[in-house]
């Protein structure tokens, strides 16, 4: 029996020198891609290579990490030092990916003064660590004293995940409220990105205290993390100039809470406001909503107003954004056209209604009606 246990453990400290070895190499990969890839020469790219170049060094950390683990075998033979190294490593690690992601949506987070007040949080962290794991005898007061600081990094995980969250919804309500195509699809990546690394984070601060048995898991967890969090940069190249040119035309200070509109007054004196409810009036008869990448800004420059003012009277005239009005708007227009053309397709139809994409079409018809646009014109028909 004792010459089984060993085998197995044997066997599972190999796992875990592989799939080390394994993560380490396409962590490498990614990272150096990261900081030496060839992007678009273009200055609206600046921004995003900067980005990139912070997850760059993040992903450098984690390697340098692993590194150590793999080749010094940290972990087997040198139980404290691996839990400091860890800790270190994983707070530096929580700086520079929420970094990056929140760089990329606030192109005016990352100051010089809130770059060295972080630097100023890990160095305490990792002294307070490293304090604790040398200079206190190994015992209850301890493991205290390790769970608090494990607590701490989850706290701390967490902040940095709220604050790229909140950036995240602010940029959504940016993109819903002044272009009529759903933007946000574009950037959905990153909340997804940031919530599987609050989980994988957490894991990482749990799993310092896994039995040495099962750590290859871990290690492998990791791979599709690494991977999917490549793919989606690449992929956000294709998207990243039309996001940014909206993104610049707002302050970072308005990031937070949407500005309330409590009555009809916020709007304006009546006169004026009955004003444009005529000229909206006229520009949805003519149907001029059915054009593709319409913004408000060219719908406010046709109305003759500032389109600030066109929002909120959007948002308090109608409860919607104005994403969401040109959709409500489009998708009544698509239905007159199932209705009167039964020879056209749902392609055509989703195409002439200004809608850019048929999937996206097809969700909010279904959204809004209960049913599929097929569907849809299939029991008017046979009501008729």
């Amino acid at each position: 029996m004792y010459l089984f246990a060993a085998k197995c453990e044997k066997m599972n400290l190999a796992l875990y020198d592989y799939s080390l070895g394994i993560a380490l190499v396409l962590m490498l990969f990614f990272a150096f891609y990261f900081l030496v890839g060839k992007t678009p020469d273009k200055p609206i790219f600046v921004n995003y290579l900067r980005s990139r170049r912070i997850m760059g060094a993040a992903l450098l950390v984690l390697s340098a990490n692993y590194s150590v683990h793999l080749f010094c075998g940290l972990r087997p033979f040198h139980h404290q030092e691996a839990i400091l190294m860890n800790f270190s490593t994983y707070f530096m690690a929580y700086w520079l990916f929420s970094a990056a992601l929140t760089t990329l949506l606030d192109r005016f987070y990352l100051t010089r003064r809130r770059f060295w007040r972080h630097m100023g949080y890990w160095a305490l962290f990792t002294a307070l660590s490293a304090l604790l794991l040398i200079a206190v005898p190994s015992g209850p007061v301890q493991q205290v004293g390790l769970v608090l600081l494990a607590l701490w990094l989850l706290a701390y995980g967490l902040w940095l995940a709220r604050r790229l969250i909140r950036t995240y919804r602010w940029a959504v309500r940016l993109f819903d409220d002044t272009h009529s195509e759903y933007i946000a699809a574009y950037i959905r990546w990153m909340s997804i990105f940031t919530w599987w690394a609050v989980i994988y984070g957490v894991s990482c601060g749990l799993l310092t205290f896994l039995p040495d048995r099962y750590l290859f898991l871990w290690v492998l967890s990791s791979i599709p993390f690494y991977i999917y969090l490549f793919d989606s940069y690449i992929n956000y190249l294709l998207f990243y100039e039309q996001v940014e040119s909206i993104l610049e035309q707002e302050p970072p200070e308005d990031i937070g809470e949407p500005i309330p509109v409590e009555d009809g007054m916020s709007l304006g004196p009546q006169p004026y406001r009955k004003e444009i409810e005529g000229r909206l009036a006229a520009w949805i008869g003519s149907q001029r909503y059915t054009s593709p990448k319409l913004t408000i800004g060219d719908l406010a420059l046709e109305l003759g107003t500032n389109r600030t003012y066109l929002s909120a009277y959007i948002k308090d005239t109608y409860q919607a954004s104005f994403r969401e009005w040109i959709a409500g708007l489009r998708i009544e227009y698509a239905k007159q056209q199932m209705v009167e053309h039964p020879d056209l397709t749902i392609a055509v139809i989703s195409e002439e209604s200004g809608f850019l994409s048929l999937s996206y079409f097809s969700r909010i018809f279904t959204e809004k009606e209960g049913c599929s646009p097929s569907k849809w014109r299939k029991s008017f028909v046979e009501e008729q």
